[in-house]
């Protein structure tokens, strides 16, 4: 017979009373990394993965791909104001291409751009990107489009119960050098927690963009299946030649 009081839950049995006590844990706390080597990643995508660019490769403001590892992924950008584009991918390339501040042949997400020519603005986003399965960790590069201002990027990392695990921010200046300046934004925990980030930015109206998302997913350890096989088995060959002898 189970009876149920606030926050108790009492479970009578034959010989013996179990009393399970029902306890808050606190939220798992991240940690901000600065570095992408810092990370410890075992997985990525590359957004080139979604498709061929040439030169873009406009995108739905939501959608669903996969990482290197398989890891599946659900990108969302929030739609503009009209005559703005849809999201693309693009790749950031010396004169006559589209010069950045990443790395020159990085492949850049890019929430979308006034349509207008000569004119400048764009989706400020944010870019929320959530996990099939929670992981311990995942960062990116990002800068802002059409401004040459000192801005302030963010990152903020949710459950998957949408508690807000942690918020940072890095100051942050685009320039068109090719020179790998952007600023890395990630996030790392101790346990599998991370379930969504969002990408965003200080500018109302410019074009938000990410390079390669680095993820640290957690390792799948062996089944038990697999572990009762191995050492079932191996106690099985020695009872046996215990046995023979």
């Amino acid at each position: 017979m189970a009876i149920k009081t606030p926050g108790f839950l009492l479970l009578h049995t034959a010989t013996s009373v179990l009393l399970l006590t029902t306890i808050a844990f606190p939220v798992q706390a991240i940690t901000f990394v600065s570095e992408r080597v810092n990370l410890g990643s075992n997985d990525q995508i590359d957004w080139s993965s979604l498709g061929e660019v040439t030169p873009f490769n406009f995108l739905p403001n939501s959608f669903k791909t996969t990482s290197d590892k398989n890891l599946g992924l659900n990108v969302d950008i929030p739609s503009s104001e009209p005559g703005i584009s849809q999201p693309f991918v693009f790749q950031t390339l010396p004169s006559p291409g589209i010069e950045t501040n990443f790395s020159s042949g990085d492949f850049v997400l890019l929430t979308g751009v006034k349509l207008s020519p000569g004119s400048y603005g764009g989706n400020p986003g944010p870019i929320s990107i959530a996990f099939d399965t929670p992981v311990l960790g995942a960062g990116t590069q990002i800068a802002v489009g059409q401004t040459l201002e000192p801005y302030t990027a963010f990152i903020s990392a949710f459950d998957d119960a949408n508690n807000l695990l942690g918020t940072f921010s890095v100051p942050e200046t685009s320039s068109l050098a090719l020179d790998n300046s952007a600023k890395f934004i990630g996030v790392s925990s101790d346990s599998p927690n991370i379930k969504r980030l969002v990408f965003s930015s200080s500018v109302p109206n410019r074009p938000l963009g990410i390079n390669t998302l680095s993820i640290a997913a957690k390792v799948p350890e062996p089944s038990c299946a697999i572990a009762l096989f191995i050492f079932g088995g191996l106690c099985l060959s020695r009872r046996k030649k215990e046995f023979e002898s």
